[in-house]
């Protein structure tokens, strides 16, 4: 490289560097679309980029659908997958390249059972294998699963919960078929009575597996081998100090240099009733954080920094955590809450301290449903809706804040309605629609009424109101709002036609 060339190589680096630190430091959740689903709710999101094609999996009770997803974020639906026993949810599900061929593994939660299905050209799926559990495996109830590449063979762990907890190893073959390898019983000392998260990382030629145990409160650190089978390294359970692990929920983690992180999130058991499946239902509620653990030399985790939730921040109830960059220096993570109904950004350093940054009120609960996935240089993340009368996935960009100081968000939406609705069926809408005003607090104002324009522009449409919210948490807090979606229900039946269009304006 001559001298020239590297000089503007070096600027523009600094300048890269420059810019993504101005970036990360005020990100934004903004949506991009929203699709229905066929199952009548999210439980789990995946997604997958094979070739140049890019698909989203939404995983519910009984099936899985796909989707196509594009640069811009918008969803386009595929196929829909009926999973075994008509059972489920796909809780656990993990895509991954084996030998050559994609496939997806679904952890059947009600079915008890693994299942292997081939990703096709388009996407959509075609089951290939089946394991059901047995007295020597501990996949009934199945919630997590985590592929681990070795140098010669590629392994799937599985982590329950409830009936019969521990950890299990199969070896996966090219054809997508499963081999049981190891299970590892829960018992007092380690961490995998409900293994609803696990990490993996690779250091120095080692390979360790993090998993979290949501009824053991607590985190359990082992050593993988090349035959795929693991033991046990270190066991860290919770306290009300430096870490915050009363039902371990999310796992992931993150290199940053020579650090290595593993973070850790809890839906903590105050978020359930006691006594009803929560194992040790004498715990104390000390608040909600996020725990941030550091990775010895020889794998063992050790207690580093605790992000704790304030009225700043939206932490409580965690059930995902997801990483959606990282370049060395810094990490931008994603948290996904199930009673926050929100998702919240935040900024891990590289000496392992993490801060806040925005978060969106997504308007829907959050169970493991969140996906973070990148398509050329953008970030999205894919959010599916555990209610069971929303039954939609959500897409999001990452991007930076847009200053909305001093603004309002204006709604308008023009309906036209069906030649064969009556006088009495338009007024009920008009009524209704008016009435959400009482039903969903942060709406600031609706009004509307009868189109009086003479012009002869309108298109056919005799309605217009215009709704006003202070910002984006509060317009998708409407959209999934029971009460806008019970009128949407309601009203659909006579509606003709419906335009809808929003814009920021002064107050």
């Amino acid at each position: 490289m001559n001298t020239m060339k590297k000089g503007v190589f070096i600027i523009a680096l600094l300048l890269s560097k420059i810019c993504l630190s101005q970036v990360s430091n005020d990100l934004m959740l903004y949506r991009k679309d929203f699709q229905n689903i066929s199952a009548n709710n999210t439980v789990t999101v995946t997604s997958y980029k094979k070739g140049d094609s890019h698909f989203v999996y939404a995983g519910g009770f009984g099936n899985i659908d796909v989707f196509s997803l594009n640069r811009e974020g918008k969803l386009t639906p595929i196929s829909n997958h009926e999973l075994y026993k008509k059972k489920g949810p796909a809780r656990g599900m993990v895509a991954d390249n084996i030998g050559g061929t994609d496939f997806l593994f679904v952890a059947n939660k009600h079915g008890d059972a693994i299942e292997t299905f081939k990703i096709l050209n388009n996407g959509s799926l075609e089951r290939v294998f089946l394991v059901e559990d047995t007295d020597e495996t501990h996949l009934g109830t199945a919630i997590t699963l985590q592929v681990i590449h070795m140098n010669q063979s590629s392994y799937l762990f599985i982590g329950g919960l409830e009936d019969t907890p521990g950890l299990s190893c199969f070896k996966i073959h090219g054809d997508g078929k499963l081999t049981h390898v190891q299970s590892l019983k829960d018992n007092e000392t380690i961490h995998t009575d409900g293994i609803i998260g696990m990490y993996t990382v690779k250091i120095k030629g080692k390979t360790f597996l993090y998993t979290g145990g949501f009824q053991d409160n607590g985190i359990s650190s082992f050593r993988v081998y090349e035959n795929g089978t693991f033991k046990n390294i270190n066991n860290i359970g919770d306290n009300t100090t430096d870490r915050f692990l009363t039902g371990t929920y999310p796992v992931t983690g993150v290199t940053l240099e020579n650090n290595h992180y593993v973070i850790v999130g809890h839906r903590h058991h105050k978020y359930y009733k006691r006594g009803n499946f929560i194992k040790r239902p004498n715990f104390v509620y000390h608040g909600d954080g996020v725990s941030v653990f550091k990775i010895g030399k020889n794998g063992a985790l050790k207690p580093h920094f605790v992000l704790k939730d304030d009225e700043n921040t939206k932490l409580q109830g965690q059930t995902r955590i997801e990483v959606v960059s990282a370049n060395g220096e810094e990490a931008i993570l994603a948290v996904g809450t199930r009673d926050d109904e929100s998702i919240q950004l935040c900024k891990l350093s590289k000496e392992g301290i993490l801060t806040p940054m925005n978060y969106l009120e997504t308007g829907f609960s959050i169970y493991y449903g969140l996906r973070s996935h990148r398509i050329e240089d953008t970030n999205y993340l894919i959010a599916g809706s555990f209610r069971f009368d929303l039954g939609k996935v959500a897409t999001y960009q990452v991007a930076p804040k847009i200053d909305r100081a001093g603004k309002v968000l204006r709604h308008i939406v023009n309906l036209k309605y069906k030649e064969e609705a009556t006088q009495d069926q338009i007024d009920e809408a008009v009524e209704t629609f008016l009435n959400l005003k009482n039903e969903i607090p942060e709406i600031v104002n609706i009004e509307g009424g009868l189109n009086d324009s003479t012009e002869g522009h309108s298109n056919g449409f005799t309605h217009c109101f215009t709704v006003t919210f202070k910002n984006e948490h509060a317009r998708e807090i409407y959209l999934f709002h029971k009460a806008h979606l019970d009128l949407v229900s309601k009203i659909g039946p006579i509606i003709g036609g419906v335009l809808v269009m929003d814009y920021w304006t002064e107050k």
